[in-house]
């Protein structure tokens, strides 16, 4: 599988919508945290998660993310992504604490691996992708995320270190 970057994120939007709903299954509802819902789809009510996930993607792919990337399986089904944020002028990202909106900030979002491929090494690669891509582009790389999720460990085993506490959230930076 390799890494292809997306050149039109909201082309791709109904099949990342499915994508993002196979995680959201995956995790038993746990990723994406859905954390402005106050009652959360159940794993198996697509509908339901749409309303409630389509307009925040469509507005991450139009608006916020300044590039995605994606892995397929050999059928062609999205297996992986990640989207890196580095341009913060002008964003409305109102979880990035002031004290990393900067120049030299690069934010790894939107990383995910169908649950059905865990344990082969892409998430590995997709991660290490985005921190060599902003490295190349002259930016840290950071993660923002809930310290209650699954992926906080992962980010730790994976290099990142915790810099600080904001809101909700634990800001990561790769050492």
């Amino acid at each position: 599988m390799s890494i292809e970057k997306v050149q039109e994120p909201l082309s791709l939007k109904d099949e990342l919508l499915h994508f993002v709903f196979r995680v959201y299954q995956g995790t038993k509802g746990a990723y994406p945290a859905l954390e402005w819902v106050e009652e959360k789809p159940s794993i198996d009510d697509f509908e339901g998660f749409g309303e409630v996930y389509e307009p925040f993607l469509e507005f991450r792919l139009g608006k916020e993310f300044d590039e995605l990337y994606i892995l397929r399986d050999e059928e062609g089904r999205i297996t992986g992504t990640v989207a890196l944020v580095y341009n913060l002028e002008g964003k409305n990202v109102w979880w990035v604490p002031d004290e990393i909106k900067d120049g030299k900030t690069g934010l790894i979002e939107f990383f995910m691996v169908d649950p059905t491929y865990r344990g082969k090494g892409y998430g590995s690669r997709l991660l290490e992708f985005a921190t060599q891509r902003l490295k190349e582009l002259g930016r840290e790389a950071y993660v923002i995320t809930f310290p209650e999720l699954e992926a906080y460990s992962y980010y730790i085993r994976k290099g990142f270190v915790k810099v600080m506490d904001y809101r909700e959230f634990v800001v990561l930076k790769r050492k």
